[in-house]
Parts: C-alpha cells; sequence; structure tokens
C-alpha cells in the first residue's frame, strides 16, 4: 500500500499526528520538526549514565522502526526500554530540553502505524515495564505495568477467577498500556463495554517528566475533571502511559459457541436483533464475516477447518459467556431453533468442545494475517457506523474498485464495527480511487472513520471527516 503523506514532529518531545492540525497548524509542526535535534554521542551517553545496558539498543532495530503491517518504515537509530517510571521520567526529560523527537511503543501490533518513527526520533519502548503489582480478589480490580502482554494478563487474572474486559487477535503480543493508549476495542466490547468505563485509574509521564498518576481505582470519584480519560485513545500524544489500574470481569463458568450461515447482510442484522433478545444476558460476542474473506483466512490460516459443506455469503460466530453450563446450553439451543425456524439461518454448528470452538476462533481471529498473505498490497479501514448501514460502505466500494482489486468486509456488528478490506496488486491506482471516497462515504453517513485501530499514520489528515473543526481545535489546544 502506497501512503503519499506523513505525520511531523512536536516541539516538546513527541511526535504529534498531522491528523488533527489544519493546514497551517501542519505548516507549523513541519518547522518544529525541522528544530528537532539529531541524536549524538554525547545524548547517547546520557542515556547510559541513567539505564542499565540491556534497556540500551543500538543494532537490529528494524522490527522497532516497522509497523506490523510493513507499510511504514522510520530510521530511528536508537530504542529505549525503561524499567521502571522513573526511568521513563529521566527519558521525556532530557528530551524535552534537548529537542529530541520520541516515539512511545508497546507491542506494535496497531494497523495504523501510529508506533513507529516518522524519521529518526528515539524509539520508547514499555516492554520492560511488565510486572503486575496489585490484585483485588473482591472487586475484581488488578493493578499492573503498561508493558503487561495481554495475554499474560489474561492468564493471571483467569487462574484468579477474572478476566480482563477486552480480547484482541493479538493478545499474545500486544500490551496493556497500548491497549489502553489506543482505546482497543476488540470483540468482546458488546459483553463488557469499552475501555474508558473499565480503566479505573492510570499513571502516566508528562513531556516535561512530571507523573500524572491517580491508581486509586474507586468506581465513583466525582472531584472535577476525570483526567485519565484524555489519555485513553490518546496515542501517545499526551504523555506515556505507564500502569494502569483496570475493572475485570468474572470469569465465565460457561462459553458456548456457534458458528452460523446466513444468505444476506440484511440476515446477518436480523440475527443480531434475534440473538440480544432470546440471549440477552449472556451474549459475549457477536461477529461477521463476508464469503470473501472467509475463503481467504481459509486458505491462509494454519490449522482451520470448514465448519460448512458448502460456501455461504456470510457467517456469523455468536458467543455467549454465563456461570450455568445447562441453563446456557437450553437457551443458545432455543435461539438457533428460533433462528431456523423464522429463515434466517441456514446452516450452522455448536461447538461440543474446546477444539471446535477454538476452530472457529481461529478463523475468526484470522483475517488480518490472512488478507496480507493473499496480495502484494493491502488497504484495511475500520469504520463505525449505525448497524443496518454497516455493510453498504462495502458494496460502494466494490463498485468503486471494480476489477482493481477485491473488497470484503468483516466486524464487530454487535458494536457498529466494521473492517473493510482491500487486496490488490494495483495498490497505487486503487489509493487514487479510495482516497478520499471512503472517507467522504463514511462521513456521509454521520459514522467515524476509525472505530478502534486509531488515527497513526495511515489516518493522518482524515480526522475533519469525523470531527469538525472546533472539536479539533480544542484538541490542538489541550495538546
Amino acid at each position: 500500500m502506497t501512503q503519499s503523506s506523513r505525520k511531523f514532529g512536536f516541539c516538546l518531545f513527541i511526535i504529534i499526528k498531522a491528523s488533527i492540525l489544519t493546514n497551517k497548524e501542519m505548516k507549523l509542526t513541519k518547522r518544529l520538526f525541522s528544530n528537532l535535534q539529531t541524536l549524538t554521542p554525547s545524548h547517547l551517553s546520557y542515556f547510559r549514565s541513567i539505564l542499565p545496558p540491556n534497556s540500551i539498543q543500538t543494532e537490529d532495530l528494524d522490527s522497532y522502526n516497522t509497523d506490523w503491517l510493513k507499510e511504514h518504515k522510520g530510521c530511528s537509530k536508537l530504542v529505549l526500554k525503561p524499567q521502571n517510571t522513573l526511568q521513563v521520567q529521566e527519558i521525556l526529560k532530557y528530551c524535552n530540553q534537548e529537542r529530541l523527537g520520541v516515539v512511545p511503543q508497546s507491542g506494535n501490533t496497531g494497523l495504523v502505524g501510529g508506533s513507529v518513527p516518522v524519521k529518526d526520533e528515539v524509539v520508547l519502548s514499555l516492554k520492560n515495564l511488565n510486572k503486575i503489582e496489585g490484585f483485588d480478589e473482591t472487586q475484581g480490580i488488578v493493578w499492573c505495568e503498561a508493558g503487561v502482554i495481554l495475554d499474560v494478563l489474561n492468564g493471571y487474572c483467569s487462574e484468579r477467577g477474572w478476566i480482563p474486559p477486552l480480547d484482541l487477535g493479538a493478545k499474545g503480543s500486544c500490551l496493556i498500556g497500548g491497549n489502553v493508549a489506543t482505546n482497543a476495542g476488540g470483540i468482546r466490547l458488546i459483553r463488557y463495554g469499552s475501555l474508558p468505563g473499565n480503566v479505573l485509574g492510570l499513571e502516566a509521564v508528562l513531556p516535561s517528566g512530571e507523573v500524572l498518576s491517580d491508581l486509586k481505582a474507586l468506581r465513583k470519584d466525582n472531584t472535577g475533571l476525570n483526567l485519565k480519560q484524555l489519555f485513553i485513545g490518546s496515542e501517545g500524544l499526551l504523555g506515556v502511559i505507564t500502569k494502569v489500574a483496570l475493572l475485570l470481569a468474572p470469569k465465565p463458568k460457561s462459553i458456548q459457541t456457534s458458528f452460523l450461515a446466513v444468505r444476506s447482510y440484511q440476515d446477518v442484522v436480523s440475527l443480531l436483533k434475534l440473538a440480544k433478545t432470546q440471549l440477552g444476558e449472556i451474549i459475549s460476542a457477536y461477529e461477521f464475516i463476508d464469503k470473501d474473506a472467509f475463503n481467504v483466512i481459509l486458505k491462509h490460516t494454519p490449522r482451520t477447518t470448514n465448519p460448512f459443506d458448502k460456501s455461504h455469503e456470510f457467517y456469523v460466530l455468536v458467543e455467549t459467556s454465563g456461570s450455568n453450563h445447562e441453563h446456557d446450553a437450553e437457551k443458545m439451543e432455543a435461539f438457533l431453533n428460533s433462528a431456523y425456524e423464522k429463515g434466517i439461518v441456514v446452516d450452522g454448528t455448536i461447538a461440543s468442545n474446546t477444539s471446535q470452538a477454538d476452530n472457529f476462533w481461529r478463523i475468526r481471529e484470522g483475517v488480518a494475517v490472512a488478507t496480507r498473505k493473499e496480495a502484494k498490497d493491502i488497504f484495511k479501514y475500520d469504520f463505525s457506523l449505525r448497524i443496518p448501514e454497516m455493510y453498504d460502505v462495502v458494496l460502494e466500494c466494490k463498485k468503486k474498485v471494480g476489477k482493481l482489486g477485491r473488497v470484503m468486509g468483516h466486524g464487530h456488528v454487535g458494536d457498529g464495527n466494521v473492517h473493510l478490506t482491500i487486496i490488490t496488486e494495483n495498490g497505487k491506482e486503487v489509493e487514487k480511487v479510495v482516497y478520499p471516497y471512503l472517507y467522504e462515504l463514511v462521513q456521509s453517513k454521520k459514522g467515524s472513520i476509525s472505530a478502534e485501530h486509531g488515527i497513526g499514520l495511515f489516518k493522518q489528515g482524515m480526522l475533519g471527516y469525523s470531527k469538525d473543526e472546533e472539536s479539533i481545535k480544542y484538541m490542538v489546544s489541550t495538546k
């Protein structure tokens, strides 16, 4: 994928996304970027005086300079991996003083290039801040550093009868601090809600090196501005998150997973309405995949088997999480019987064991990797729209792209988030066709150009399609 425009540096300490800037302000940040200093031996000497040798890396930096999709690449010559908040403070304070650009980096699993350098900024990796510091088994609260891997956190909490309120395909490598900084959504938002409602506290280091800390983890605290909310989804614009207090959900004792086939997207929506009515309080995931995406997944995802004997237009994964296996199984059976009787579902199966359920989820979570393997160029979008209109964007994009590429859709129907993917061997031609067409299309439908991935490099300069001028001005003034 070709992405012609880039972002520029902010003079204090961190790279500000050009996506929140007007043309006038973009010119200002270009000038400020030109005033940032280049790394020198004296800078390196200072970092060596405050960090242990294993926290400084100057070689083999390709994985830190390149985003997950391998579409954006910087040329940083230095990665710093602090081991505690004090070291983060010292780094940011010094970089601010010396006018060195800094890019905070978590697991670098994002899909919009938001955690890699534009040029030669210092990469601040949070991987070494990986301690779980506290746990409240009564209220279900965990305190941890920002560098804890989500799957590790899930394992720790699961052993104690709780689970984190988010689940992502990248859970084996994404870090909880990056999840919070990007306001990650994931596959179970329909059950547990978004991160702003589940982050009870956080600690963040500001550009000056000062620490903003609120880790009391109170469910109710009506004492002035809720500053921590500013950092959730800020993508590192305001500071570096170093610790998080997270509200957990009780670990379910019963999980029912079904994979269903339907004829149309309208049936996907009708099935969702039925699921909400009949599964109510136990529904935990409702995901859809169209035929084109499904076929690519099966082609490129190891250890997956097709649950169906023939091809269908759309596929839906429905999961419930509850506390009573017999009760939950009966509800799932009744739901499926109703769906068949109403003619909504044409084929389907319920996982009878963990192995089958894992196969269903490998199919759903295999989209990102599988589509990247299918073609030379790939375009990925995560739009938020009214649920009945979500797939209209995919259909209209298919008409627009025509024979230049293959357009497919999947996503979190339960929370109005469609992931649109274009795979092609004609990246430059497709880019001309879809920019700014797709953003104008989403704007016309009063949607959001980013439901959960953020802005990063990929969507820089596009924020005006989702926010009005006054909102953007306020963002800039807050920064």
